[in-house]
């Protein structure tokens, strides 16, 4: 079954590998613009109060807040090690989290809180320095690939199928909720490291290939490849299945989605690319 889906990758006419992941692409950077990824208390500012020993849903919990309060709360669940449960509120900035403690322990006297506060001066602060730590690493990544291939069409193939990987892990996390935090911006810098290896692999084999036939280079280039991305795949689908931390949940989450998303723009779109690429080279 696996043999012949990759074969048929293989096998696939080279407008058709490059319009598909564009098309994508595409319908991602709207989806972004009609609806970025919410910012996370640790960016935007805000108010986290923790409460310990309580076994009720978080849909109750925030009824119940605004009801007391008239402050609208986000509330996750969550369990310990010892199998205790819990819950996260998240409160906008200027709440007052005594006030939701307050209420709180009316219904809850016997669960243990803790507050902390994040200022929206550090939120912007963390912004900015997100943001260069991703321009940082796109312009490092672009040097090393443009000075390792010296061919401007395969080395923009690859910093564009980067860029592709994180606008899509980025409208996936929109559309599921997970939110844009210094968590999930370590998760997106992964994934360029991610991407620039299986590229690189598709690469480095189709210039440098033994085989005359470009399909057959391929499909030799895929076979391992599609053999990383899975393994890497399962075990981060364990490290969410297993995980009661929600931080380890988004990180695993957005690397998933960019993972699924790299294995599209690698083998399917910068495929594409090399296969008319290296065909025009060999008509000429």
């Amino acid at each position: 079954m696996e043999l012949k889906f990759l074969k048929k990758l293989a096998e696939m006419e080279h407008k058709k590998m490059i319009m598909y992941p564009l098309i994508i692409f595409v319908a991602a950077l709207l989806i972004i613009a009609v609806k970025p990824p919410t910012l996370g208390i640790d960016l935007a500012g805000g108010v986290v109060v923790t409460a310990q020993g309580i076994n009720d849903s978080p849909e109750n919990i925030e009824k119940y807040v605004k009801d007391k309060t008239g402050i609208s709360v986000r509330a996750e669940g969550f369990s310990s090690l010892s199998g205790e449960k819990g819950v996260n509120i998240y409160a906008p900035v200027g709440s007052s989290p005594e006030e939701i403690i307050k209420v709180l322990e009316e219904k809850y006297p016997k669960a243990r809180y803790a507050q902390s506060e994040v200022q929206p001066t550090f939120g912007k602060l963390a912004q900015r320095q997100g943001i260069k730590a991703i321009g940082y690493a796109f312009l490092g990544m672009a040097v090393v690939v443009f000075l390792f291939f010296r061919i401007l069409i395969p080395s923009g193939t690859i910093i564009f199928s980067a860029i592709s990987d994180m606008m899509i892990a980025l409208s996936l996390m929109s559309l599921t909720g997970i939110e844009l935090s210094q968590a999930t911006i370590a998760a997106l810098l992964m994934l360029i490291g991610y991407s620039v290896d299986s590229n690189i692999l598709l690469t480095t084999k189709m210039l440098k290939r033994k085989e005359k036939d470009i399909e057959k280079a391929y499909f030799s280039a895929v076979s391992t490849g599609f053999t990383m991305s899975t393994t890497t795949l399962g075990a981060l689908f364990a490290l969410w299945a297993i995980s009661t931390a929600q931080v380890i949940d988004q990180i695993a989450s957005v690397l998933m989605f960019g993972l699924l998303a790299d294995f599209m723009n690698t083998w399917v779109l910068n495929a594409g690319v090399l296969k008319w690429y290296l065909g025009r080279g060999e008509k000429q």
